[in-house]
């Protein structure tokens, strides 16, 4: 299974997050999903709205262009990226060729 899929106006990405971090940041690859750190603690939902803030900030695109799919409650996270640029798809494709 592809960590993401481009459906046109939207992507779909698989993350596994890491709350409780010592720093933000994106990881890389991990198996079928991008690993994501994230400072905010796995607590009525901050996490999850933390990781949309951070991801929106990194990616340059609107927080409301992103949605949490799946997985709202794990650290495997399925997102939707809407109306994502071209930019934002020539990094996902960085990422997956090293």
């Amino acid at each position: 299974m592809p960590w993401f899929e481009d459906k046109g106006d939207h992507l779909i990405i698989n993350t596994r997050v890491a709350p409780r971090a010592a720093k933000d940041g994106i990881q890389g690859l991990m198996g079928d999903a991008l690993k994501v750190r994230i400072q905010a603690p796995p607590v009525d939902g901050k996490a999850n709205a933390y990781l949309i803030k951070f991801l929106a900030k990194q990616w340059k695109v609107p927080r409301a262009s992103l949605d949490i799919l799946s997985g709202e409650t794990g650290r495997n996270k399925r997102l939707r990226v809407a109306n994502p640029t071209d930019e934002l798809r020539a990094r996902l494709l960085s990422l997956e060729n090293g």
